[in-house]
């Protein structure tokens, strides 16, 4: 059975069960070239001079992956100062960061401000706020441009149902807001949505947002956001999103608009998963093996606190099997992959067809760079995996320690 990190050359010649070995099991382990490579497909989405990708650090923020992302030539979205501050540390410039606030405190407003960092804003009040404590000074606002996409109900960020933006309905408003704080309105951003695969909803809503753009004359930053998708089951054979046709579409759109208006404002998107998915894999080892009436059970340290998209939205995770003994692998059957949390929903694959799995395999759940580790917890105390890098010449790099037992209590023993 031909695997993808087969195909592409995900070890690039390491064993995943000596790095379980050496490094802890569960673990992340990230491939660099792959994360070039999708880096630099959403720098080169549109062919303009006045075009920037941000990436999205919600989606990882690995200090080490964010200095191979800021040395492909992207530039960053925060949404806490906590990411602000990893931006930092990976050498982001804050001329380079953009603070997209949604329900923060003035404090955190003010974190930004001081650094010189530009806030956009996701609300009326917030807006107000804003001028109050930043009387003169530059913002952006979020709009919610009516359409919404995703994969689940959880993430579309766009439309009706959705408690992001500020509605198109309410532009008077914003004026009267700005006039009023003396404020200066300079971008105007958006985000539709997670994990679509056609490029139709993004480019309506770029459409969208620009016919917005002309109720503000003079920006300087266009915002279109992410959620850009990548396929999750390619062993199933789900092709990738269309990214050339993308790029002549949306391309097409902004010197259209361009040519309109008169208007060069700085373009850009904010892309997260697309960037940081699929340049991960998540390894655990298989801990019991059992039958409970009819359902095989593979029992393994894979818990949600690990990895939670599967529970939280009943994602899809590609995965691969490595038998410990080196046996070859048979005939796929129905098996449910756990994990070792107290609950119920503690699912990492529910029926899935898969070869037959023993006590001791290890296990590789694709495409878990994004929302992985960064949506990791330590429910049920357990601790928290350690990251580790595939450089380019197949060495591997720790980037990420390992929680340990001291590290999880330290913040309540020592008081």
């Amino acid at each position: 059975m031909a695997y993808y990190s087969q195909t592409t050359g995900f070890y690039k010649g390491n064993d995943p069960k000596e790095l379980l070995a050496k490094f802890g099991s569960p673990l992340y382990v990230y491939s660099e070239e792959i994360l070039r490579q999708k880096a630099r497909d959403m720098k080169n989405l549109a062919d303009l001079p006045n075009f920037q990708s941000n990436y999205s650090v919600k989606a990882n923020s690995n200090v080490s992956l964010l200095r191979i992302i800021h040395e492909e030539g992207l530039y960053a979205d925060a949404m806490s100062p906590g990411e602000i501050l990893a931006l930092e540390a990976a050498g982001f410039e804050h001329e380079k960061i953009f603070y997209v606030a949604n329900n923060v405190s003035s404090e955190e407003m003010k974190f930004a401000l001081d650094r010189g960092i530009i806030v956009s804003v996701d609300s009326l009040d917030q807006l107000d706020q804003f001028g109050r404590i930043a009387d003169g000074l530059e913002v952006a606002i979020r709009f919610n441009p009516g359409v919404g996409a995703g994969h689940s109900e959880k993430v579309v960020t766009g439309g009706k149902k959705t408690k992001f933006g500020v509605s198109m309905d309410d532009i008077d408003k914003v004026k009267e807001i700005l006039a009023r704080n003396k404020t200066t309105l300079i971008g105007i951003n958006q985000h539709i949505g997670s994990l679509y695969m056609e490029k139709d909803p993004f480019i309506a809503a770029v459409k969208n947002l620009l016919e917005i753009a002309k109720s503000f004359k003079g920006l300087k930053i266009i915002d279109f956001g992410g959620g850009f998708g990548i396929p999750y089951k390619k062993q199933s054979g789900q092709e990738p999103l269309d990214i050339a046709s993308l790029k002549d579409e949306f391309t097409e759109v902004l010197k259209a608009w361009m040519a309109e208006t008169g208007e060069t404002p700085l373009f850009k998107i904010e892309p997260g998963r697309y960037v940081v998915a699929e340049s991960s894999i998540l390894l655990g080892t298989v801990h019991a093996v059992k039958d409970n009436a009819g359902t095989t059970y593979v029992g393994t340290d894979l818990g949600f606190n690990v990895l939670a998209r599967p529970m939280m939205y009943d994602s899809h995770h590609d995965i691969e099997v490595y038998p410990n003994d080196g046996r070859a692998l048979g005939e796929v059957f129905e098996q449910t992959v756990v994990g070792n949390i107290c609950e119920s929903g503690d699912i990492m694959a529910k029926g899935r067809l898969l070869p037959e799995i023993k006590t001791g395999d290890t296990l590789g759940v694709m495409d878990a760079g994004a929302y992985g580790f960064s949506m990791s917890s330590n429910y049920n105390n357990r601790l928290k995996p350690a990251e580790v890098l595939i450089k380019a010449d197949g060495s591997v790099k720790l980037i990420r320690k390992m929680d340990n037992y001291e590290s999880l209590l330290i913040n309540m023993l020592n008081l």
